[in-house]
């Protein structure tokens, strides 16, 4: 969610930047959620609500709850206050974060990628649930696509690797179905899991860096004086061209993410 230029916000995300592609990115939020086996809930937490796009879905279904959203930056806790005036908005780190009370719905879109430790975080969130609660969550599982390869490749520069270092560090491989079912089933009802690859169409090849830079592209940008991220997405968009080839002015973006939806006993 942000970077480069005016619509980089000092040390966080930009609203305006990650909304350029708000419907794309709001779709794998509506599957997500469609996957919920929850008549009505009064308890809900959005972990990691960004500009309140998920947030939204949430009111739109569960209109009779008390919803909550969660956020490290400013600018998007901003923006989701302003667009939601009647849910709850409040600065919380996801790797502490607890609930008060029990949730019925703890929901996490596009979020716990940024998490260490799931084999940690995973079971202390279905903690936070009331029996029968549901823990819902969707991740990006993009690592190995071109665009993240390239990421990986620029980062090493020695102009910048040092200063990059913890940046490169914030996203590992997540677990495998299979351990993510030896790690949760114990202690559910039901555990669904499935891994889906979006076909994103965008207008041009330089809108994959665009909508890059409003995602993993902000961490690693963000160290980085001015002229050092223009070489760095000089390079980016060297790198990524031959992968992302336009057809009559669009491209398409492969985007593999993954879910669970976890039923807690």
């Amino acid at each position: 969610m942000a970077v480069t230029g005016a619509e980089q916000t000092e040390g966080g995300w930009s609203a305006s930047q990650y909304a350029k592609f708000l419907h794309a990115r709001t779709r794998p939020a509506r599957d997500l959620l469609a996957a919920v086996p929850l008549e009505t809930a009064q308890e809900v937490t959005d972990l990691g609500s960004g500009p309140g796009n998920s947030t939204a879905l949430l009111r739109a279904r569960f209109g009779a709850a008390r919803i909550t959203g969660t956020d490290t930056d400013a600018d998007m806790l901003r923006t989701a206050r302003e667009a939601l005036p009647d849910c709850h908005f409040e600065a919380a780190d996801i790797a502490t974060w607890t609930a008060a009370p029990p949730q019925d719905l703890v929901y996490a879109n596009a979020s716990l990628q940024w998490i260490p430790d799931h084999r940690q975080l995973f079971p202390r969130l279905l903690a936070q649930l009331s029996p029968g609660g549901v823990l819902a969550v969707q991740m990006p599982d993009n690592l190995d696509e071109p665009t993240h390869i390239a990421m990986r490749e620029i980062s090493g520069d020695p102009r910048w690797a040092e200063r990059l270092t913890a940046a490169r560090a914030r996203r590992v491989p997540l677990l495998t179905p299979a351990d993510l079912h030896g790690l949760l089933r114990a202690e559910c009802r039901q555990l669904d899991i499935w891994r889906t690859v979006y076909q994103v169409e965008l207008t041009g090849t330089d809108a994959v860096t665009q909508w890059f830079l409003g995602s993993a592209l902000r961490p690693l940008l963000a160290p980085l004086s001015e002229a050092e991220r223009a070489d760095f997405l000089d390079a980016f968009r060297a790198r990524i061209a031959p992968f992302y080839p336009e057809q009559d002015g669009r491209v398409l973006l492969p985007f593999p993410r993954a879910f669970f939806v976890a039923t807690r006993a």
